[in-house]
């Protein structure tokens, strides 16, 4: 028995085939794993359709019925055939009771009384003919043990040809359509026992090794038995050697119970010119390849038998078979688990999982023609089982292989013609060396000529370049001087902005003067006061927003107009409430003349509204002081611009800082005079102004609550006497800015208090603040949004929740407003999430990609690190930090391209505590070390 040499593996050219035809349904598409490509150039041709179907490359699937045996016959009526079958629609239905009935489809349905020359001809035939036309091809046997499969499949027959099974029968096809002067084909024949691989020609031969090849992903088994059959006499003596080593035994139910996988391989080789002829395949063969060119196919068909699924407890095994059995239905469930994984579209098949399934790799989901036969018993008694078979050949239907047709070069031929045209080629080769020698002679003198010319042009540049050095000096002297008149003209920017926190602090007493006046249990009169003070806020805003932008002081000269008329119309609306409220006193006085002490206070409150108005004539002269000596400021600063950075930025110079600290003390004194109002008034009363049908008195109610809520005192007492509700609810239910705007102050405030961060998130606070920030584009409302989130994002325990309803998605989608304020608040918040995020995780107590990847925020920070201040850069750099503090954050940082950015702010960010931690994550992480280096 020898093995045959002329089978090892040679350089190929592949040609994938593609279905033809339009119609049929297919579950899914595979393609085979990627490959290498082959050294030998590919070529496309569509696989041969062999009767037209749609389906030529879908794995197709016939299910056969054996027919009643003795032992389903002794059982009689107790249990009824469960099998109907219709092969007209080539459907079976499968009966699990008298009421309950499941209809299959298949591509071929055989009775018991189907001939074995019919189940081949339809089931392995187009298989056999394309494996002939040079594809590789499969045909296997998969059922219950005792339901046929060795008959259908490995019958010999040789003493009646109708018994013939599939592989006698497709070897004395093969033989029968071979020419064996240009073809060859030779078998081999194995086992797969106890999940190790035998040869069944050469008993000798054990545990086979399946070997892959690494460039073309091919499966091949070295060592095992190749033998070259001439012959249909050679072929049975060889399959009865076959038969006679492979492993049986006796159960219940089955006498001769198949205890391994079964598996022939036929290899042919064929002339691919006389192929072409016979089969007259498409005419792009000669587009790629001349015609003289000597091509060899290459094909290879699988014919497997595969033993029996069984449960112990019905085939009655024992000992040894018990273990047999356990490795037969763990390769049949690995088979099962990639057929699943194929049909469902998994990433990943498990083909490693059992050697059944690597060596039949190439049958499903590979490039082989695949073609099942699916055996069933029609024994009720064996319900699950026949329905387990039963699906298991629903789900091969769904896989789609990609055949691919291989070819190669016939080398002996080719190199003899090559040789000749090698000495053609070396003799014009000698030709044009000759011309190549005259052709370097003239350009080395172009050569010479050039570099007479270089050296010229040479001079030439060093002239220029001194020149352009002459220029570069006294262009840095003259920026010199354009510093120096800078440093100049920001001294003065310093001693105006000295000037302009003297002229705030007047307004800022005048404000605190007329607030401690207002002190009146009258709701009318202190709404009238707030409103007022409205105002002159807006009116320091826009004065601010005049210094930010000198490079169009005049527009900015008249918004500040405006807001003077705004503020005497103010004026004029305060003196006519101040006239029904002199009315509505009277009225009162009128009701109750018998009450002197009551006539005496409402005097009292007459003459207070007589000093009101007294200090707002005083008011709007200040007013126009301000105006004169902001006109007289514009002047001065027509030249240059500054701007000027809010409080708590931290790059103000020391004339903003202690404008700063009295801006603050006002507000103190403001929100002083507040709580002496709401002391007065009550809590209760503020509350349910929030209710009011009237807008301004909303407005101005809210404000009274946000100011009560940036004192911690406060807080608590306005989230238990509903103040928290009442702001929700406005967030929820009002359309107006300013209430959005002032509300979410309000909610921010309360937000800076721990306890009651989690009341804000149960009573969906996130939620709202997000739908406030989606709707609108103000950019004082979004800044006061991102500042209640970012308040939020400061407590760990709350981190799921602000993900679930949204916060950090709206904080991430305010960056469209642009407006630096909203962007720091945005970055504080994240830095925040960060900070408290990488705390918890270092702690054990979550684990896991970081909430703020799965948003996207890290692609922004990436991009965005340098594009704004250095206060909102600093929070943007602690963030990345934090982020990359925890390892499950390693492939995302690196794909976003964040080693880069983990190098600058290691090196070149202003403050340690951003550069220590950049360096840490360095260090400690092997995967941003690879990187780096």
């Amino acid at each position: 028995m020898a093995t045959g040499g002329g089978w090892a593996p040679a350089r190929s050219v592949e040609r994938h085939g593609a279905p033809r035809g339009g119609g049929g349904t297919r579950s899914k598409s595979v393609a085979p794993c990627p490959r290498r490509p082959s050294p030998s150039p590919a070529r496309s041709r569509p696989a041969p359709d062999n009767g037209g179907s749609a389906d030529s490359c879908r794995v197709r699937v016939a299910i056969r019925l054996r027919p009643k045996n003795s032992e389903d016959l002794a059982y009689g009526s107790d249990f009824d055939s469960c099998v109907e079958l219709q092969p007209e629609s080539k459907r079976l239905k499968l009966k699990k009771n008298n009421w309950i009935c499941e209809s299959y489809k298949f591509d071929e349905v055989f009775s018991e009384n189907a001939s074995q020359k019919r189940v081949y001809e339809v089931v392995a035939k187009p298989v056999v003919e394309s494996v002939l036309e040079g594809y590789n091809g499969t045909v296997m046997a998969y059922g219950q043990t005792g339901t046929g499969k060795t008959y259908t499949v490995g019958r010999l027959g040789k003493d009646d040809p109708s018994e013939r099974g599939i592989m006698v029968r497709a070897l004395e096809h093969i033989l029968s359509s071979m020419s064996f002067e240009t073809d060859r084909v030779a078998i081999s024949y194995l086992q797969l026992y106890l999940e190790s691989v035998q040869d069944l020609l050469d008993p000798e031969k054990t545990n086979i090794p399946i070997v892959e090849d690494a460039k073309t992903g091919e499966i091949s088994l070295p060592g095992a038995s190749i033998v070259e059959i001439k012959d249909l006499e050679h072929v049975f003596h060889l399959l009865q050697i076959g038969e006679a080593n492979r492993h049986a035994a006796n159960t219940k139910m089955n006498t001769e119970s198949s205890r391994s996988h079964a598996i022939l391989i036929i290899h042919l080789q064929r002339s691919s010119r006389i192929k072409e002829e016979n089969s007259s395949l498409s005419n792009d063969t000669h587009d790629i390849f001349p015609d003289d060119l000597p091509l060899v196919l290459k094909s290879k068909l699988l014919i497997v038998d595969l033993a029996g699924s069984e449960r112990i407890d019905k085939s009655g095994s024992e000992g040894h078979m018990i273990e047999e059995a356990k490795f037969i239905n763990l390769s049949l469930t690995s088979l099962g688990k990639c057929i699943n994984a194929l049909a469902e579209n998994s990433p990943h098949i498990p083909t490693r999982d059992s050697k059944l399934t690597r060596i039949l790799r190439d049958s499903f989901g590979g490039t082989a023609r695949t073609s099942l036969v699916v055996t069933i018993g029609p024994s009720s008694r064996h319900y699950s089982e026949t329905s387990s078979t039963i699906m298991f050949g629903q789900r091969a239907m769904k896989v789609v292989n990609t055949i691919k047709l291989k070819e190669e070069v016939d080398y002996e031929t080719l190199y003899k013609k090559v040789e000749r045209e090698v000495d053609q080629l070396t003799s014009e080769m000698e030709r044009q060396q000759k011309l190549m020698k005259n052709e370097k002679m003239q350009l080395d003198k172009k050569l010479k000529e050039s570099e007479g010319s270089f050296h010229d042009l040479r001079m030439t540049s060093n002239i220029r370049i001194e020149n352009l050095e002459k220029e570069k000096c006294q262009l840095e002297s003259a920026v010199k001087t354009l510093m120096r008149d800078l440093e100049e003209e920001r001294g003065q920017n310093n001693l105006l902005s000295e000037q302009i926190a003297e002229l705030e602090k007047l307004v800022n007493e005048n404000k605190q003067q007329q607030q401690l006046e207002n002190l009146s249990r009258m709701k009318i009169f202190t709404d009238t006061t707030k409103e007022h003070e409205k105002e002159m806020e807006e009116l320091l805003r826009q004065l601010q927003e005049e210094r930010r932008c000198s490079s169009s002081l005049k527009d900015r000269m008249s918004v500040l107009q405006q807001e003077l008329c705004d503020a005497q119309s103010s004026t004029q609306l305060q003196e006519s409430m101040a006239h029904e409220l002199e009315k509505k006193l009277t009225k009162v006085t009128e009701e109750f003349t018998s009450q002197e002490v009551i006539y005496e206070e409402l005097k009292s409150t007459q003459e207070k509204v007589q000093q009101e108005m007294l200090h707002r004539q005083g008011l709007e002269d200040q007013i126009l002081r301000l105006k004169w000596s902001t006109s007289d400021i514009c002047a001065e600063e027509s030249k240059t611009s500054y701007g000027m950075v809010r409080s708590g930025s931290g790059l103000g110079n020391a004339a903003f800082v202690s404008k700063s600290g009295k801006i603050r003390e006002a507000l103190s004194g403001q929100r002083g005079t507040i709580s002496k109002i709401f002391e007065e008034v009550g809590l209760p009363n503020v509350l349910a102004l929030l209710k009011s049908e009237d807008l301004d008195v909303q407005i101005h109610a809210v404000k009274v609550v946000a100011n009560l809520a940036a004192e911690d005192i406060n807080q608590e007492r306005i989230v238990e006497e509903g103040g928290l509700d009442a702001l929700l609810s406005l967030l929820e239910t009002s359309e107006n800015t300013t209430i959005h705007r002032v509300t979410a102050g309000a909610v921010a405030n309360l937000a800076m208090n721990g306890s009651n961060q989690g009341v804000i998130m149960n009573k969906g606070g996130a939620r709202l603040l997000a739908n406030v920030a989606s709707k609108t584009e103000d950019p004082q409302t979004l800044r006061l949004v991102a500042g209640a989130i970012a308040n939020l994002c400061g407590n760990e325990k709350l981190h799921l929740m602000l993900k679930r309803d949204g916060g950090i998605k709206a904080l991430l989608g305010m960056v469209r407003s642009g407006h630096a304020e909203v962007i720091a608040q945005i970055a504080r918040g994240i830095a925040n999430f960060a900070k408290c995020e990488s705390r918890v995780i270092s702690q054990g107590h979550r684990k896991g990609r970081s909430l703020l990847i799965e948003d996207g925020v890290l692609t922004w920070m990436v991009a965005n690190s340098t594009r704004f201040s250095h206060s909102t850069t600093r929070h943007i750099e602690l963030a990345f930090c934090h982020l990359a503090q925890n390892e499950d954050n390693t492939c995302d940082i690196i794909a976003s391209g964040g080693i880069k950015e983990l190098l600058r702010i290691s090196r070149e960010s202003p403050r340690d505590d951003a550069r220590n931690l950049a360096k840490m994550a360095l260090d400690s992480n092997p995967a941003f070390l690879r990187e780096v280096q």
